[in-house]
């Protein structure tokens, strides 16, 4: 596993744990984090490559062009993936679905 790829997983790992320690305090904040937590996961897979994005959208893209359609995920891999991005954003700024 290379350095950056490695750093992403930590970083994933780390996020999940705050998620599951913070969900009955702040389930806001633990879906901030649960997002956090995929988008880093998915992140090292694609370092694994060496491959890096600068936005979360373009992780997004990727998710779906290079791992759904590509056929390495399922399609609801994906969509839970982009809820995840959702949820982030509605507990991060507020608003609904």
């Amino acid at each position: 596993m290379n350095e950056v790829a490695r750093d992403f997983w930590q970083r994933a790992l780390d996020a999940f744990r705050v998620a599951q320690t913070i969900i009955c305090l702040s389930p806001d904040s633990a879906a901030s984090r649960a997002y956090y937590a995929a988008f880093y996961a998915v992140s090292a897979h694609f370092a694994l490559a060496g491959r890096t994005f600068r936005k979360h959208s373009a992780v997004e893209a990727a998710v779906h062009r290079d791992l759904v359609k590509a056929g390495h995920w399922p399609a609801e891999l994906g969509q839970g993936y982009t809820r995840l991005l959702n949820v982030r954003s509605i507990g991060d700024y507020g608003g609904s679905q």
